[in-house]
């Protein structure tokens, strides 16, 4: 399909934005709003709501929530299968090139840095999996304590070790196995080269919530998703033959349900769990996205109020005007 603007824009970088901030700070619900002012789409970036059938857990946007605003990227792959952030990059990309030849505004949103970072930077090419490496790295996380393999990514790379929780054993496995084989630490290596975005240049909004505001409602989050049905969520997983070595059932939550349902631990301890170790995750997602995410436009507060609202409509618009000119501005303005 021809992109309608193309005439005005030709092949200049098209506008995009990107919403990003910790868990539970209505990035989702931003992002909607955005899109529905300026003729966007949402596209997720992030890791576990790309797997299908993981819902409650995720924190998912329902249905009735998105405004019949199209998502994509969300249930978008199998949950046994890998998904890694370059076929994330590959995915996103496809996804843009579409949205720009039906003059769509993208409006990305989501909590993984590294799927972000892969997309607008681009990938390095890293070494070739070593399967031998690989199998003394899962025989250490079978045998060892939990976090044994994050402690060790950790020394190789803490800035890798911010982004990878310390239950999700595949990427844990691949950063330690990047970073031994290439020699330095593997986000040293992807700053070294990779291909950029050429096709969007984007816009991106930061939420910055209060802290004791942003953990009350990480802990609402937390006992909601467990009365709403998280453990049933498990268990109807696990019959309909997913396995547990799955990578979403690593996630906050998921894994405290496997726990619980082992006899590991209480129900109250699985939700006491899921609220601790969400509150460290939004803590580790706002050091990602301050140190590696260049020239991020904060806001103090939560995306889910007219004000965000509002304040990122103003940001958008003060931003085309100054860096896209008056052929992008005047095509998103004829959106609202």
């Amino acid at each position: 399909m021809t992109d309608p603007s193309a005439h005005t824009h030709g092949s200049e970088p098209a506008p995009c934005i990107a919403v990003v901030g910790p868990t539970a700070s209505g990035k989702s619900e931003l992002a909607v709003r955005l899109a529905s002012r300026f003729r966007g789409e949402v596209v997720s970036f992030d890791s576990v709501q790309v797997f299908r059938h993981f819902d409650i857990g995720t924190a998912k946007i329902p249905e009735r929530d998105r405004c019949g605003i199209p998502h994509h990227l969300l249930d978008h792959v199998e949950p046994d299968r890998l998904y890694s952030a370059g076929e994330f990059a590959r995915d996103a990309r496809e996804v843009l090139e579409r949205l720009r030849a039906r003059d769509r505004l993208p409006v990305l949103a989501g909590g993984t840095g590294l799927y972000l970072e892969a997309l607008v930077k681009g990938l390095f090419r890293g070494p070739e999996r070593d399967q031998t490496l690989r199998r003394r790295l899962q025989l250490r996380a079978e045998r060892k304590p939990a976090g044994h393999l994050w402690r060790i990514l950790a020394r190789l790379d803490a800035g890798a070790a911010q982004a990878i929780h310390r239950n999700d054993t595949p990427k844990l496995i691949r950063a330690i196995e990047v970073s031994l084989l290439g020699g330095r630490p593997m986000t040293d290596q992807w700053r070294a080269g990779g291909n950029p975005l050429r096709s969007h240049r984007p816009l991106t909004l930061g939420l910055d919530p209060p802290r004791e505001t942003l953990y009350g409602k990480i802990e609402r989050r937390a006992s909601r998703m467990f009365a709403e049905g998280l453990v049933e969520e498990v268990r109807s997983l696990l019959q309909r033959g997913v396995p547990r070595s799955a990578r979403p059932f690593g996630a906050l939550g998921y894994a405290q349900c496997l726990r619980h349902l082992d006899g590991a631990c209480s129900l109250d301890e699985a939700v006491e769990s899921t609220a601790r170790q969400t509150r460290r995750y939004a803590k580790r997602q706002m050091t990602w996205f301050r140190r590696r995410t260049p020239g991020v436009r904060w806001r103090q507060g939560f995306g889910g109020t007219g004000a965000a609202a509002e304040w990122a409509e103003r940001e958008f618009l003060a931003w085309l005007a100054a860096d896209h000119g008056s052929a992008w501005l005047e095509t998103w303005h004829a959106a609202r």
